[in-house]
C-alpha cells in the first residue's frame, strides 16, 4: 500500500514539474512574440523622409519605405508611388517636411551646410549621410541596414556593390591610366574637382590620376594657365543642374578662351561630357556603371 501511494506521489510530481516546463515555455514564447512585435512595430512607426533621389533608391533596396521623397525627372521605385513630394533636395520645402513630422529626414552631407540651421529651428531630426566615396556610401548603407533592422538586406546590396568594384579596380590596376583634369559645371560657372570629391574617387578607382592631386578641398576655382601646365592627357566635364545648359556653357568657354586650344586634351579631341545620371556629385548605386564608363573612356 505504501508503495502504491509513494508512486501515485511521484507521478504528480513528475507532471507538475512537466506543468511548469510547459508554462514556463509558454511564457517564453510569448515573450518572444512580444519582443518581436514591439520590433517590429518602431521599424513600421519610423516616418523616415528621403530628401535625395539616391537615398530613394537605396531604402527601396533595403526594403524601407518612406513617407515622402522629392521632386525629380527620374522614375522612382513603385513604393513611392503616391508619395508627397518635398520640393528640390538642394532646397526642400520645409513646411511640408514639418506637416509631415517625420521621425528622421535623410540627406548628403554635401547639403548639411545649407539645410542644417532650418532643421535645428524646426527641430525635425535630421541626418546628412556621407557619399563622398564609393566606400563611405557602402558604410553608411551598411549602418542603414543596422538601424532599420535591415542587415541582410544591407549585406547583400553592399556585397554586390563592393564584389563590381572589386572587379573594375583589378582590370585598372594592369592598365597605364591617363592624367585627367575634372570640370565640374554648374548653370554660368564651372569649378575643378581634386581627388577628394566623388568625381576623383572614381577618377582614382578606374586607374586615371587627378592633375589635381594632393589637394584637400572636394572643388577649387578654375585658373587656366595653372591648369593648362597641369597637361592632362583628358578632360572629364560634369554638370551639376540643368546638364544640356551646362554643356552650351562649356562649348562656348572652351571656343572663346583662346587658352583652351593650347590643351593636349582638346588638340587630341580627349574632352568628354559625362552623363549626369551616372555621374553626380555624390555617390549611388551607379558606381560600377560609372567606373566601367571611365574605363572606356581612359583606355580605348
Amino acid at each position: 500500500m505504501r508503495r502504491k501511494w509513494f508512486n501515485v506521489l511521484l507521478l504528480l510530481a513528475v507532471m507538475t514539474v512537466i506543468a511548469g516546463c510547459s508554462n514556463a515555455k509558454e511564457e517564453k514564447a510569448v515573450s518572444d512574440d512580444r519582443a518581436a512585435a514591439n520590433e517590429s512595430a518602431e521599424t513600421t512607426d519610423q516616418r523616415i523622409i528621403a530628401g535625395t533621389v539616391v537615398i530613394a533608391e537605396i531604402l527601396d533596396k533595403l526594403d524601407i519605405d518612406a513617407i515622402a521623397v522629392p521632386e525629380s525627372e527620374k522614375q522612382m521605385a513603385k513604393r513611392f508611388d503616391g508619395l508627397p513630394a518635398i520640393g528640390n533636395a538642394m532646397a526642400p520645402d520645409m513646411e511640408i517636411v514639418k506637416s509631415l513630422n517625420p521621425t528622421e529626414f535623410l540627406s548628403v552631407s554635401t547639403l548639411e551646410y545649407d539645410l542644417e540651421d532650418s532643421f535645428e529651428q524646426l527641430k525635425i531630426p535630421a541626418k546628412f549621410l556621407n557619399f563622398q566615396s564609393a566606400d563611405s556610401m557602402i558604410k553608411e548603407i551598411r549602418d542603414l541596414g543596422e538601424r532599420y533592422d535591415r542587415k541582410a538586406q544591407a549585406d547583400k546590396l553592399t556585397g554586390d556593390l563592393q564584389k563590381r568594384i572589386d572587379a573594375a579596380e583589378v582590370v585598372a590596376a594592369n592598365r597605364k591610366g591617363p592624367r585627367v583634369l575634372i570640370l565640374l559645371g554648374i548653370p554660368g560657372s564651372y569649378l575643378v574637382a581634386t581627388e577628394n570629391s566623388y568625381a576623383g574617387d572614381l577618377v582614382k578607382r578606374a586607374g586615371g590620376t587627378n592633375v589635381m592631386e594632393g589637394q584637400d578641398p572636394e572643388y577649387l576655382s578654375s585658373n587656366t594657365e595653372y591648369l593648362h601646365d597641369s597637361n592632362p592627357d583628358i578632360i572629364l566635364r560634369l554638370s551639376h543642374g540643368m546638364p544640356e545648359e551646362v554643356v552650351e556653357m562649356f562649348n562656348e568657354e572652351f571656343q572663346t578662351n583662346d587658352i583652351w586650344k593650347h590643351f593636349n586634351a582638346v588638340k587630341n579631341g580627349k574632352v568628354y561630357d559625362l552623363d549626369e545620371e551616372l555621374f553626380g556629385t555624390t555617390a549611388s548605386l551607379q558606381v560600377p556603371e560609372a567606373l566601367s564608363e571611365l574605363m572606356k573612356i581612359f583606355y580605348r
